[in-house]
């Protein structure tokens, strides 16, 4: 074990991983073993380096979806021996005080061992960064890039002991490699979304490949790694109807200035997403350390979940799930943001009766006023399914998903509501609206081959006879026995993925090598 501790130290220094795995049949080692006594190393290593603590800084966008694989990256960082602090606005402080995820009283914020510190975006508490989100955007990107600057000057000092040795942001807040560049320290990008995503929008920013057009707006695209997709299959952003203009611009900007990042990391796994992640390898290529979900859907102790909430869950749904029969309960949300119309959300619940399935429905209160009952019930529903069905303003997902009642999730198709499902095993009926989302839904039913997806009438509604088919299907029907295989599949790979010496762990692994060899650290 001396010589494979030596070894794993001199691998630290000059070695990238793979080549380590080649010589490992010298020390009669698998990966798995050399990945422990790499990171064993490490640790003690940093432990006794008293005097020079190696520091990564993440920055999230304010929102949950965000925060979350964040959070999580974050402690997968700190279980390798880094010190980390994740960074977001104070109006996300504010929010988490006000949904009891946070002590009050305390003076500094740690979620399993992440420092959390926030700063200001320039707009008040009161200020609507919903309603007003495309200039809000414009005032996070100014005021932060000021006070984030402020906050490292304050708090990793360039002659203290905390050494700053990587910055790591998310797509959507992009000036955060340039605060990166002004301090001389080198930044990652955790995208966040599906790798497949990445491959697609960096091909269309820096025009590589053919996407629909004005004057060709139907035409189907064919790029490496992925299946023929069709309009409908694209992010709406490369789409030539896209109303919003912020986030091509955004985009843009990133994609053809990716050499700011030293890594990009992604919330993915690589069995889930070999084609694409493979077609980007030499052209940018994406890392994938997911998936980055609560570790309870991993089978692990559920008091080991890392995460913030914006908004109370109701717990009493489980109570509910708990007197269910195995793979017997619908499960409906759609996320935080998508607000159905008054006439989809009378044809998904007509559906949801008719099935005489249990269910449970997410039903968030929109954070701003719809017109004509747009994301309202319909008049009678509660008391017509009152022993059918529970509906809640905002379900505790996890919990709901690794439940044994629950037999498919009825979703928007929000990556890491995706990610969640996969790594429980649950079928999916997608109903994809806008972003990601349709790409998303294309994985689902092509490439995971995990469910099935909704089909809108000529007038973008889909009828209840067409949630009522996908039910059906889905619950009983023929494809029913492939699509609960093929989750049960994945479930079993997203957990392989992460676990020691998986496709993910390394992929980690080699991140935190390649970080501290950077610092110097180890000589």
């Amino acid at each position: 074990m001396r010589h494979c501790l030596y070894f794993a130290e001199l691998s630290c220094v000059i070695f990238p991983y793979t080549v380590v795995c080649r010589s490992l049949a010298l020390l009669n080692l698998t990966s798995h073993s050399l990945a422990r006594c790499v990171n064993c190393e490490v640790m003690e290593i940093l432990k006794e380096n008293k005097e020079e603590e190696i520091h990564v800084l993440m920055v999230a966008f304010p929102s949950q979806g965000h925060l979350n694989p964040m959070l999580r990256l974050g402690k997968c960082l700190v279980n390798k021996g880094l010190h980390v602090t994740l960074a977001t606005t104070e109006f996300t402080r504010h929010r988490m005080l006000k949904s009891s995820t946070i002590n009050p009283t305390s003076s500094t914020i740690s979620i399993s061992g992440v420092q959390v510190r926030f700063f200001s975006d320039g707009q008040s508490l009161n200020y609507d960064r919903m309603v007003n989100y495309e200039s809000y955007k414009k005032s996070l990107a100014k005021f932060g890039t000021i006070n984030l600057s402020n906050l490292i000057k304050e708090h990793f000092p360039s002659n203290g002991h905390k050494k700053l040795s990587c910055i790591i942001n998310n797509p959507f807040v992009t000036w955060v490699a340039d605060v990166a560049i002004s301090h001389g320290i080198p930044c990652a990008m955790f995208w966040i979304q599906p790798c497949s995503l990445y491959a697609i929008y960096y091909r269309f920013y820096n025009k590589l490949n053919s996407f629909p057009t004005l004057t060709d707006p139907e035409m189907s695209v064919e790029l490496p790694g992925l299946p023929l997709l069709n309009t409908e299959d694209l992010p709406s952003f490369v789409l030539p109807s896209n109303p919003y203009g912020i986030f091509p611009k955004l985009f843009s900007e990133m994609f053809q200035n990716m050499k700011m990042y030293k890594w990009v990391l992604g919330n993915s796994f690589f069995g889930l997403e070999k084609d694409a992640i493979e077609s980007m390898a030499d052209l940018c290529p994406i890392s994938p350390i997911g998936p980055l979900v609560p570790p309870s859907l991993l089978g692990e102790d559920e008091d080991h979940d890392t995460g913030v909430e914006m908004w109370k869950a109701e717990d009493t749904c489980i109570e509910w799930l708990n007197k269910g029969a195995p793979s017997s309960v619908i499960y409906v949300s759609f996320g935080s943001l998508v607000v159905l119309s008054a006439k989809q959300m009378e044809c998904m619940a007509k559906a949801l009766k008719n099935s005489n399935s249990p269910f449970i429905w997410a039903v968030k209160k929109p954070d701003l006023q719809e017109p004509d009952g747009a994301g309202q019930l319909p008049l009678g529903f509660l008391e017509e399914t009152k022993d059918q069905g529970v509906v809640v303003s905002w379900s505790p997902q996890t919990k709901v998903l690794a439940h044994p009642a629950i037999a498919c999730f009825i979703t928007h198709c929000g990556w890491n509501s995706m990610l969640e499902t996969i790594a429980a095993g649950v079928p999916v009926i997608a109903y994809p609206k806008w972003s990601d989302q349709p790409t998303n839904a294309k994985l689902i039913v092509d490439v995971f081959r995990i469910g099935l997806r909704l089909r809108a009438n000529q007038d973008g509604i889909v009828s209840t006879e067409e949630v009522e088919r996908c039910i059906r299907e889905i619950m009983d029907g023929p494809k029913s026995v492939e699509l609960k295989s093929n989750a049960r599949e994945l479930r079993i790979a997203a957990r392989k993925a992460v676990a020691g010496g998986g496709s993910s762990d390394k992929n980690t692994q080699l991140f935190v090598d390649e970080i501290i060899e950077s610092c110097g650290s180890i000589n």
